[in-house]
């Protein structure tokens, strides 16, 4: 028989022998396990996991190659695994997993027991269910021991995140030479960029973008050395650090599982845990005061929700954009995406703009043409207009109809398998009907036919949905294909009308962004659209030019 093997460590685990404590070691053993049982160990199906919790079921690359390999048919016939908790620590999706490899008729077997786990009776399964528990419950223990070493160690201000802009981290090394502890110690360079950022911000007319400009025309690196420079999120998160004012917040968030996967929810403020850091402390009370008034009154500026979220300046990912190329164009100077920025102080005209230029400055990009939106627009969807000719709508009418000529020979079997499952959904129903009547109704009872009701709803819509299209196909072939040709020709009218339309047939032509690269010769200033996409040259090298006037607008 071939024998897969699967392992799993987590980053931190406590109360395990050292046969678990490293993958590599787990492998060593199952095989050996596996040749003992006279079992092929394939080395193609040896899938493991190191560094990852077993609550993570979406983002653990082993475990999801592991159960892709299930399907159609499982290569192998046996799993082998240290012990149950290396497939997962969270009960139910642990359980579901254990259902599926099992299903595929893949036996599992753990070598640190010789024992093979089997879900055929009541008794199976009842004992997967307690190891389950008892593998959640030790994650839970584990993940309480980590808070409350993290709540002693933030109490003492030794540092218990990532690296904060503004210090360095410092290790203290115990009389044997291992790391006790790290501190946090004031870096003096970013010091005195990080008050210059406050003072700036507590100066009248001086906003985030402006700040992140100054600092990029000055070769100032943020704080992630990122080539790109500052941004104003960057400098806007600065601002509302308290560590820099000597205070150190922390247990603001915490980690749960969530669909399968680790995730985060923010605390309550009641739950926050602060700590005098005096010694910390880089911006002096006044100037932290006087920039904390500003923000306070920069949020009153924009309406929010009841929960907080802000409504007058939404982003992207809160509303649809009105813009069609917003996010889908992009700078070739620089990388950076172009957006719309509206000059209600000049003409009123919306013109497109690179973003990083805009909000950034010439340090980053040097590209500052702005083109006229609706020029730009026009380019764009006229390049659309000639993918979608009459002979590619014609084509695509074709696929549509034989399409729904091969669905209708399905249509007598599925009809046939249908009215069978009602037959039986019918006969369940009476069954349960009957024992509520003679008074044995449970809640179980009570469940199960409310499940049967809801299946027998939905096969009664699919009939329905069955008889809809046999009445479709029955029409005449080219009264269809006339329809479906109108709608198709219609689209083309629609999308300089809905931008959000136009906007997702962009997003499924082109792979990619369109890259806008600027000129500026004999031929006068704009952009040369390049794009690659389903159909081959859709923006092949377009010339678009501006309108004239200041700016190339």
């Amino acid at each position: 028989m071939i024998c897969a093997i699967y392992a799993r460590k987590s980053t931190a685990e406590t109360g395990m022998n050292d046969e678990e404590k490293s993958v590599t070691r787990q492998i060593e053993h199952a095989t050996a396990y596996a040749l003992k049982k006279g079992w092929t160990v394939s080395e193609d199906h040896i899938y493991s996991d190191d560094g990852i919790s077993g609550a993570e079921f979406i983002k653990r690359p082993g475990f999801l190659r592991l159960m892709n390999t299930l399907k159609p048919k499982a290569p192998f016939q046996v799993l082998v695994m240290s012990e149950e908790s290396r497939l997962g620590r969270e009960q139910i999706q642990t359980a579901y997993a254990l259902q599926q490899i099992t299903d595929a008729g893949v036996r599992v077997f753990y070598y640190l027991t010789d024992q093979e786990r089997k879900l055929d009776t009541a008794l199976d399964k009842m004992m997967n269910a307690l190891t389950g528990f008892a593998s959640e419950m030790e994650r839970e223990k584990t993940g309480q021991r980590v808070h409350d070493t993290l709540l002693k160690k933030h109490l003492a201000l030794h540092v218990v995140g990532c690296n904060v802009y503004g210090y360095d981290n410092v290790e203290i090394l115990g009389p044997d030479g291992t790391r006790q502890h790290v501190v946090r110690k004031i870096n003096p360079a970013q010091r005195d960029v990080i008050v210059q950022i406050f003072t700036m911000y507590a100066s009248d007319g001086v906003g985030i973008h402006a700040i992140a400009k100054d600092l990029n025309a000055a070769g100032l690196l943020p704080p992630r050395g990122d080539r790109r420079g500052w941004a104003g999120s960057c400098v806007r998160a600065i601002l509302h650090r308290d560590l820099y004012r000597g205070v150190v917040v922390w247990n603001k968030t915490q980690a749960i599982i969530r669909h399968g996967t680790k995730t985060s929810r923010t605390r309550p403020t009641s739950e926050w845990i602060t700590v005098e850091a005096p010694e910390l402390r880089i911006v002096p009370p006044d100037l932290w005061a006087r920039v904390a008034q500003k923000l306070a009154k920069s949020r009153t500026e924009y309406v929010r929700t009841a929960s907080g979220r802000l409504l007058g300046r939404p982003s992207g990912a809160d509303l649809r954009s009105q813009y069609l190329l917003s996010g889908l164009a992009q700078c070739a100077v620089c990388g950076g995406s172009l957006v719309c920025q509206l000059r209600r102080k000049q003409d009123g005209k919306n013109v497109y703009t690179c973003a990083y230029y805009h909000g950034r400055g010439r340090a980053v990009c040097t590209n500052d043409l702005r083109i006229n939106q609706g020029i730009l627009d026009s380019a764009v969807l006229h390049a659309l207009h000639q993918v979608l000719d009459e002979k590619i709508l014609a084509e695509a009418v074709q696929q549509a109809l034989a399409k729904i000529r091969a669905d209708q020979t399905m249509f007598p079997d599925e009809r046939l398998a249908l009215d069978r499952q009602l037959s039986l959904i019918d006969s369940r129903e009476r069954a349960l009907v009957e024992a509520i009547a003679s008074g044995h109704a449970t809640p179980i009872v009570y469940r199960e036919l409310k499940q049967e009701d809801a299946a027998k709803n939905r096969c009664t819509a699919r009939l329905a949905e069955l008889d809809q299209l046999v009445r479709v196909t029955s029409l005449d072939a080219k009264r269809i294909e006339r329809a479906l040709l109108d709608r198709a020709a219609d689209v083309k009218a629609l999308l300089g009308r809905h931008i959000p339309q136009a906007r997702q047939m962009l997003r499924k032509l082109i792979e990619g962004r369109i890259v806008c690269t600027p000129f500026d010769d004999a031929r006068g200033r704009g952009y040369l659209l390049t794009a690659t996409g389903t159909y081959a040259g859709l923006f092949d090298k377009q010339l678009v030019k501006n309108g004239g006037g200041e700016g190339g607008i």
